[in-house]
């Protein structure tokens, strides 16, 4: 088979704004590389390399794809190792899926997160065959929960390999963990994949779990992307963290959104507030994880806790400060309740409190694409 070029060749890295770059591979980064003296912690890095909405993206007449990437997992014990899922979609299809647990194991134990073990492990390669004849449309989505180093990709000898472009729209998406759905059953059933092809929309998510405060390098790269429409579902890690309050929680996404229209005076906008998460509707975070499975936060000291946020809290700020920013003339600023994405009648399929399952997410991606997309709707 014959190896085509990953760095600077045909092939897209979609939704990658960066890459590391080592003598074996390149690793996608979804925040470009001035970011990099700015990104605050390790954990927030992982985040950056974790490929969630990032797929290659080329041309060819090939009957088989391979690609070589050594895999790095992470297992939050003491759930089971998920394994790595990988979607080939042909001409907009979804026509074969890989899942794999080969690779390097980090083991993290989240009440003792000093606890971290690493169990080393080796390169793997994915086979997709069985393509049929002729020229398509070929997008490999990566895994949203791994980080990896891609190695090699090869195609059929002789096989033309061109570079092709998505949907004619952009969709710049922020967010958290909700957005980054390391919970989805695969790349492209995360809830912004799942609206996106709905949409026909071209998606670069920035959905970086535990992550979405509000970082002004995060702001900064959202001007200066090409947008047709963009998104911002903000505020859960605000409360997960316990980072910020009713002082500047408003004037903190006030600047952020400042920053992007600096580059996007006229772009559609969706702010989107959080969805349920039952122990901090009306409770002030940190959340905490529980023997239970379960998120949880932190009873007293309620006198101390009165300018804390809370998720009705931040519901309201948002809304407010949508309408407010609409009424000075940002007539194309628009404002979703993220209740109506999954609320209070979606708390079974809610199973940590926090984080939507599979079916959940599949879910919110249908509603999004409506309720964001849909005939008379703000990025319609």
């Amino acid at each position: 088979m014959d190896d085509v070029n990953l760095d600077g060749g045909p092939v897209g890295i979609v939704g990658a704004l960066d890459l590391d770059r080592s003598a074996t591979g390149v690793t996608p980064r979804r925040l470009p590389a001035w970011t990099r003296p700015q990104i605050p912690d390790v954990f927030m890095d992982a985040m950056v390399q974790m490929p969630s909405g990032v797929r290659l993206r080329f041309r060819s007449d090939t009957t088989v794809v391979e690609l070589d990437l050594l895999i790095t997992l992470f297992r939050i014990e003491p759930r089971p190792l998920e394994p790595a899922v990988f979607d080939l979609v042909v001409d907009g299809e979804l026509v074969a899926q890989v899942s794999t647990t080969d690779g390097t194991v980090l083991h993290i134990d989240m009440a003792h997160p000093e606890n971290l073990r690493i169990d080393p492990g080796e390169p793997t390669t994915l086979v997709f065959a069985g393509l049929g004849p002729g020229p398509k449309h070929i997008e490999l989505w990566l895994s949203q929960r791994a980080t990896m180093e891609l190695r090699a990709l090869r195609v059929d000898d002789g096989a033309s390999v061109t570079a092709t472009g998505g949907a004619a729209r952009r969709w710049v998406h922020y967010g958290s963990s909700i957005s980054h759905c390391l919970e989805a059953a695969s790349p492209t059933t995360t809830w912004p994949a799942v609206a996106a092809r709905r949409a026909d929309v071209d998606l670069l998510s920035l959905g970086l779990a535990g992550q979405c405060m509000l970082d002004p390098f995060v702001a900064r790269t959202i001007r200066d992307l090409p947008a047709d429409v963009i998104s911002l579902k903000v505020g859960i890690n605000l409360v997960n963290g316990d980072t910020m309050r009713d002082r500047t929680f408003a004037p903190a996404l006030h600047g952020f959104l400042d920053t992007v229209r600096e580059g996007h005076p006229d772009t559609p906008i969706l702010v989107v507030s959080p969805i349920i998460c039952p122990p901090a509707e009306t409770h002030p975070g940190p959340t905490i994880p529980g023997a239970d499975g379960r998120f949880h936060t932190m009873a007293g000291l309620e006198d101390l806790r009165l300018t804390c946020l809370t998720l009705t809290k931040i519901r309201a700020t948002i809304a407010g400060l949508v309408l407010d920013r609409a009424a000075q003339g940002d007539r194309n600023l628009h404002h979703l309740d993220g209740l109506e994405l999954f609320g209070p009648d979606d708390v079974a399929d809610l199973p940590d409190d926090l984080h939507p399952n599979a079916a959940g997410y599949v879910r919110m991606g249908e509603r999004f694409a409506e309720l964001a997309f849909g005939p008379g709707r703000p990025l319609a």
